[in-house]
């Protein structure tokens, strides 16, 4: 059974509840799946995965959070070549330039992209985001 670590970080529990959708998509794909905050996990511990997803809203001027999902990030850039990578967020302001970014950053890595883009929603997720959150599960594994 293929097993994939979602890793996320939430404020106000959207990002939370989409990387339980994403976690969602895989085990009804047949593959079993972990949530980790990311304060709970390091990229050492992602180093020997070869797919996982990454949560994160948009924050400030459309950026990944700074605190611990940015450093996390960073680190991680180092060892996702050759990784199949789910990227997934909430936002409430801007675009989506924080998650076209991101995207950029991990394919630049040399990360490919589930789905080809993250899956992004405005604020909470609604059904439609819930439903695009586990067919990328699903494409994970």
């Amino acid at each position: 059974m293929n097993m994939a670590k979602v890793v996320y970080w939430s404020q106000t529990g959207n990002t939370q509840t989409m990387a339980e959708a994403v976690a969602k998509g895989i085990t009804a794909a047949g593959g079993s799946a972990e949530c980790v905050a990311v304060s709970d996990i390091t990229p050492q511990d992602l180093a020997g995965e070869a797919v996982f997803a990454l949560g994160c809203p948009a924050m400030g001027a459309e950026v990944l959070e700074e605190s611990e999902m940015e450093p996390f990030v960073e680190e991680l850039e180092k060892s996702v070549s050759g990784k199949k990578i789910g990227l997934f967020g909430s936002y409430g302001w801007g675009d989506g330039q924080w998650m076209r970014d991101w995207e950029e950053r991990m394919k630049a890595a040399g990360a490919e992209i589930v789905g080809g883009e993250g899956v992004i929603c405005m604020e909470a997720p609604d059904d439609e985001a819930i439903a695009a959150c586990e067919k990328l599960g699903s494409q994970l594994i």
